[in-house]
């Protein structure tokens, strides 16, 4: 019987070894035709560009009046307007409701291009970093592949670098509107530029490209304060999410919000510096060739308070218009996934 036994196990066994292997072999050949699948599951870097474009219009849509009472208070002589109450109510007394919306039609075309290429390249970033730096992609026995979660040093990180992209974009889109806003000739046929197209097409004629991208230095360095932006952004989304019931747009609302007032506590003395250097003289009447003659300019005038004028119209519009901007991507992204 035993003899019986052991060659029946003898046909047996190497069939069942010879199934087990086919078995392994056939599920890592699965698992291995899985991964593209998994991998086309993650968020295309398209979609935050399409989601920033709705981020852009958002924002412009509730803070471009505060953004001009805030441009109008940083480039003026103080003894112009005795505070933001007294500029918004000059404006619109001597120019008109419509006043408020000066310059906004490069924001309303460039923000829709800045934030798209803003929230593109960030989420491009944060992936970057995440898979290379932070989380390596590492393969499990079973083929799948796991990534840890980005910390706020890398939402940080990726905020400067996406900064200093949209720069580039924002330097010339920023100084045209910088320069429409301080108009302050009611009548159009009194102005310096008739819009947004004879003020780009002026500065190039006269300037060049150079003159066009006047600022780019201060722009760059305004937008490397995006560390502060994007690493609190992530910090509050995690402290919302984990300690209260609130809905996912909500928190987008909130954690947006609160994170944009960071930024720009952070960042205001530069911005009224980037302003400055955008609003100066062109050409023989130029007062500021470098980033440093208009700081000093600012504190002789105002001492260190004058780096703060205009903070208060720019710090009710960062709330608002940042948290609804947020909602407005997030929930694109979303929509998209």
């Amino acid at each position: 019987m035993s003899g019986i036994r052991a060659a029946v196990l003898a046909t047996i066994e190497p069939d069942s070894e010879t199934t087990v292997a086919d078995s392994v072999a056939k599920q890592r050949n699965q698992d291995a035709a899985e991964l593209p699948a998994k991998a086309q599951q993650s968020p295309a870097n398209y979609k935050g560009f399409v989601a920033g474009v709705f981020s852009g219009t958002a924002k412009l849509a509730v803070g471009h009046p505060f953004d001009t009472i805030k441009v109008r208070l940083q480039t003026s002589a103080t003894s112009q307007f005795r505070g933001p109450l007294d500029c918004l109510l000059q404006t619109v007394r001597q120019e008109g409701v419509r006043a408020l919306y000066k310059g906004a039609t490069p924001p309303l075309v460039g923000w829709m291009v800045m934030d798209s290429v803003l929230m593109g390249s960030l989420t491009f970033y944060r992936r970057l970093l995440n898979d290379n730096v932070f989380n390596p992609k590492r393969s499990e026995v079973s083929g799948m592949i796991e990534t840890g979660k980005l910390p706020p040093i890398g939402h940080a990180a990726a905020g400067v670098m996406a900064g200093c992209t949209v720069s580039f974009i924002a330097a010339p889109v920023e100084h045209v509107k910088a320069r429409l806003q301080v108009q302050y000739q009611p009548e159009k046929k009194k102005r310096l530029y008739s819009g947004p197209i004879d003020c780009t097409t002026k500065l190039l004629r006269g300037y060049g490209i150079s003159g066009l991208y006047r600022g780019l230095g201060a722009t760059l360095l305004f937008r490397s304060f995006f560390f502060f932006w994007w690493g609190t952004y992530d910090i509050f989304t995690g402290i919302l999410t984990n300690h209260t019931s609130l809905s996912t747009p909500a928190i987008n609302f909130w954690a947006g919000g609160l994170s944009a007032q960071v930024f720009w506590i952070t960042s205001y003395p530069s911005d009224v510096v980037k302003q400055r250097i955008m609003t100066d003289g062109l050409g023989p009447d130029r007062k500021f060739p470098r980033w440093v003659d208009a700081a000093k300019a600012i504190l002789r005038e105002g001492g260190w308070r004058g780096f703060w004028r205009g903070f208060l119209p720019c710090f009710l519009r960062a709330f608002p218009a940042n948290a609804m901007a947020l909602v407005a991507f997030e929930g694109v992204m979303r929509a998209l996934a």
